[in-house]
C-alpha cells in the first residue's frame, strides 16, 4: 500500500537548525521519494518499508534533543505526483 506522509520536525530548544537539517539529510539519503518545501517534508513510498524507515529516523531525531516535536499527517497513496489543476 502507498502512502504519502508529511512530517515537520520542531526541536524546541535554542540550537534548532542543526538538527532541522541532519534530520532531513537524512531523509534525503533514502530510497523513498522526498519532497521539502519552507514548512515540512513530505515522504512517499510503501507502507510497510516507509514506516519502519522513520521509526528509526524520528528515534534518532528524538534522542539527539532534549525536547522536540514531530507533527505528522498519512494519507492513503502516493500523491508525489500531485498537480493542482485551479
Amino acid at each position: 500500500m502507498q502512502i504519502s506522509i508529511e512530517l515537520t520536525l520542531t526541536p524546541l530548544q535554542d540550537d534548532f537548525e542543526e538538527h532541522i537539517i541532519r534530520f532531513i539529510k537524512r531523509l534525503r539519503t533514502s530510497e523513498f521519494t522526498v519532497l521539502e518545501n519552507p514548512l515540512s517534508t513530505q515522504v512517499y513510498g510503501d507502507y510497510n518499508e516507509l514506516m519502519p524507515f522513520l521509526t528509526s529516523e524520528i528515534q534518532k531525531a528524538f534522542t539527539d534533543m532534549e525536547h522536540v516535536l514531530v507533527h505528522m499527517k498519512i494519507v492513503k497513496s502516493n500523491r508525489s505526483d500531485y498537480e493542482p489543476n485551479f
